[in-house]
């Protein structure tokens, strides 16, 4: 009887691990990021969003759900490699969702493989307008180029009267270009001049040597946020263009947060739009702030890449809820159009089902000294922008 007894409580002990097993749900999440290279600050501002994210939220999964990340070097911006990365881990590592990505040319390599696999691709940073278009299974989480420098050229019309044009001669730059100089001159600026930079390893003061041969109100400028503003920033200074009376503007990879200590007080007075600033007083941003100083020191700064990288998690855990764990490529699709979330440090943000791209506000901001430091303060905020490039191609 004893031995018949022990039986039986082995066979429901087994049963009870077999049922926890089958309930137990693993996620696989591929990330394809930028860890190593003169860009790979960025990668890492990425990288700590979506882990501080996890870190603080991991009660908001199914009970028995996790997840798994994959998480993959793409370098720069190579394209060959992001497509081979991402094969990989389509076809070996089997994933189910894909996000990460900082630079455009990345993501549009990506993008027919996402359509082709059925894979759902949440892009934390990536902005060229176009993107979106390439995949139905494509969302966006950070911002369109468009979405800060139309509004800005439209602010610029009516503060100056002639504006040069100097970005990276890729497609964020060329979007940058084309929705300041359709904003500034639709408002009825004038554009004096124009210049492209090389995005690999540029020497910037015969750039901003010719701007200021120009003789324009303000330059207005896209450059990759990290140590390239910074190096823009330090020639504009160098050359006189502020004493000369030539302001400085851009969207807001220009004056990142935690590229401002490196700048100076060069940057003082400089002018960006953009959808996120960490000196903003609202409860959500406050409590990230808080949040990110206490896991990664009280000298760390998170910049819009990292706010990037917190919302689009967000949503990876808000359609793996939705589905309790089991994540259908097309129902993510249809969920992800209704997603929305009023609290997000940035502040309201939304998806636009037409387009699948992000909807928030964009701040005016101005570099000013707050306690002693650096900030980027917000003065006028234009509310839940759509992608404008979209929006125009309706008319």
């Amino acid at each position: 009887m004893r031995f018949a007894g022990l039986v039986n409580k082995l066979l429901v002990g087994a049963a009870l691990l077999c049922a926890a097993t089958a309930s137990a749900q693993t996620i696989k999440i591929g990330v394809i990021n930028t860890y190593s290279g003169p860009f790979a600050t960025l990668g890492d501002l990425i990288d700590k969003g979506f882990k501080l994210y996890m870190k603080q939220n991991a009660a908001k999964l199914p009970p028995g759900v996790k997840i798994e990340l994959v998480i993959r070097d793409a370098g720069g911006p190579n394209p060959d490699k992001a497509k081979q990365l991402a094969q990989e881990l389509i076809v070996r590592d089997k994933i189910q969702i894909l996000t990460g990505v900082v630079f455009t040319p990345n993501a549009m390599a990506i993008a027919p493989l996402t359509q082709e696999a059925k894979l759902p691709f949440f892009i934390m940073n990536a902005g060229t307008s176009v993107i979106t278009t390439r995949s139905p299974y494509i969302a966006r989480f950070s911002f369109t180029l468009w979405q800060s420098t139309y509004p800005l050229g439209a602010w610029a019309s009516r503060k100056y009267k002639t504006a040069y044009i100097a970005v990276s001669d890729f497609a964020p730059g060329h979007d940058s270009e084309a929705g300041f100089e359709r904003g500034f001159t639709e408002g009825g600026g004038k554009i004096v001049g124009k210049v492209r930079i090389p995005l690999a390893n540029p020497d910037f003061v015969p750039f901003m040597q010719r701007a200021k041969d120009a003789r324009p109100d303000v330059v207005f400028s896209f450059i990759p946020a990290g140590r390239q503003a910074t190096q823009i920033m330090k020639a504009y200074g160098d050359l006189g263009l502020g004493k000369a009376g030539v302001k400085f503007i851009g969207p807001g990879d220009i004056t990142t947060d935690e590229e401002l200590p490196n700048m100076g007080d060069l940057a003082l007075g400089v002018i960006t739009m953009h959808h996120y600033s960490a000196a903003a007083t609202r409860p959500a941003n406050k409590a990230f702030i808080a949040a990110w100083k206490k896991e990664y020191g009280e000298k760390s700064w998170p910049s819009f890449m990292s706010v990037g990288a917190w919302d689009a998690m967000d949503a990876i855990y808000y359609v793996i809820r939705e589905q309790k764990g089991r994540i259908d490529p097309d129902r993510t699709m249809a969920l992800v159009k209704q997603y929305k979330n009023p609290n997000s440090p940035r502040g309201p943000i939304a998806i636009d089902p037409a387009t699948r791209d992000i909807i928030q506000n964009e701040y005016m901001r101005e570099v000013r000294k707050v306690g002693g430091q650096l900030a980027n303060v917000e003065f006028e905020t234009f509310a839940q922008v759509k992608d404008p490039w979209k929006e125009l191609q309706k008319k």
